[in-house]
């Protein structure tokens, strides 16, 4: 005979368990179960109605939500966020400096036939810093160019298909520009090219991360590198002054939004089932 849980109460009905208490303390990624918003905490605050949140997306939109018990997940679990200082902070890696839902226990998988390249070793540096996880969880490869004056060559070597798109990511792709002609020569369907509109992906990085008040402007014909380092009185070290702004980046929220659309587009695009 089977046997029957003596406890007919539906289970819409039943009390819930309660959630584990994670402290809201600046810079934790969660996600609001209501609305599915996703971003990092700016700050808490008291307010006539109870104690609110305020999170900050990966595109910088702010939302202000309740600190309601089972309010928000974490790494997929709920739990209940409290105001700093109350309770313990849960251990392990919650979401990827992405944004997105860390994958634990995950064997990187093999390697997609598609490609993202990028510029230079700075760019794939940051895109590694940012995006690692998630490249890795995809099997995405990023590699980079040195340059693209001869992008239209490189994309025809590589031969782009329906199985193995490439994905291209250019600094300073403005109209009118050099890079932007470079960028419209290329034809391929099954190829991507985007960018952002910043000299240097240095600049990509959000000032305020770095601990400056904004990026200086460097005349046109100097080396925008050096430019920097003398005008931010660092030394002229443009190798120490990449390892500093790098080592500011923790996650999606020290980038700009021109360069956060651009790489989640590329890794759209290059993840995409073939047709």
């Amino acid at each position: 005979m089977r046997r029957y849980d003596t406890d007919l109460t539906p289970p819409w009905k039943k009390p819930q368990q309660p959630a584990p208490e994670v402290p809201a303390e600046p810079d934790l990624v969660v996600e609001e179960v209501g609305t599915g918003f996703c971003g990092a905490v700016i700050r808490t605050e008291k307010t006539a109605e109870g104690p609110t949140v305020t999170l900050e997306d990966r595109f910088g939109k702010h939302r202000v939500f309740p600190l309601a018990p089972r309010g928000f997940m974490i790494d997929g679990k709920v739990v209940t966020l409290v105001p700093p200082g109350r309770s313990a902070r849960l251990s392990g890696p919650l979401l990827s400096a992405s944004g997105s839902i860390a994958v634990r226990d995950h064997t990187a998988r093999v390697a997609r036939a598609g490609r993202i390249y990028v510029e230079g070793r700075h760019d794939a540096e940051l895109v590694e810093r940012v995006w690692g996880h998630d490249l890795r969880v995809e099997g995405v490869v990023v590699e980079y160019l040195e340059g693209v004056d001869d992008l239209p060559a490189v994309v025809d070597a590589f031969a782009p298909g329906p199985d193995a798109r490439l994905g291209v990511l250019v600094d300073h792709l403005v109209p009118g520009t050099k890079e932007w002609r470079i960028a419209e020569s290329v034809t391929s369907a099954h190829a991507l090219v985007v960018g952002h509109p910043y000299v240097d992906v240095w600049e990509a990085v959000k000032p305020s991360s770095v601990g400056i008040a904004a990026w200086p402007r460097i005349p046109r014909g100097e080396d925008w590198k050096t430019g920097v380092c003398r005008e931010l009185g660092w030394p002229a070290d443009t190798g120490a002054a990449w390892r500093r702004i790098l080592d500011s980046v923790r996650t999606y929220r020290d980038l700009e939004p021109a360069l956060l659309g651009r790489v989640e587009e590329l890794i759209d695009f290059v993840t995409a089932p073939a047709p």
